[in-house]
């Protein structure tokens, strides 16, 4: 249900910066999602279709970019995608855990308007 809020700012935001620009219309959102938010794009754009109707965006195209988690060790300092979200381990010194440096992505990348 946390993406009935966020789809709701997306909607927000694009109209904001289509308004700004003085377009008529809104034909496509380009999105960029990282893998570790659990965002789901179905949900997104179930959400986007149901808040943008009547507004400049109904009907606007939604395109997902997907970006993958990323770690760096702790211990050895080796960036890595780890091979699933339960147990990162290194593959270059074999330690447990690490930051993570990639996949918390969540924004718009850019629109397209008439």
């Amino acid at each position: 249900m946390h993406e009935l809020s966020v789809t709701q700012s997306i909607l927000d935001i694009v109209q904001r910066h289509a308004e700004g620009a003085g377009a008529r219309r809104i034909t496509a959102v380009n999105l960029v999602i990282g893998e570790l938010t659990g965002f789901i794009d179905d949900s997104i754009q179930f959400y986007f279709d149901f808040l943008s109707k009547d507004t400049t965006a109904e009907g606007a195209q939604l395109n997902f970019q997907r970006i993958a988690a990323r770690a760096r060790c702790h211990t050895c300092g080796a960036e890595y995608t780890p091979p699933n979200s339960r147990l990162w381990t290194c593959p270059e010194c074999q330690s447990l855990g690490g930051e993570v440096v990639g996949g918390k992505e969540f924004y718009v990348a850019s629109i397209e308007v008439e």
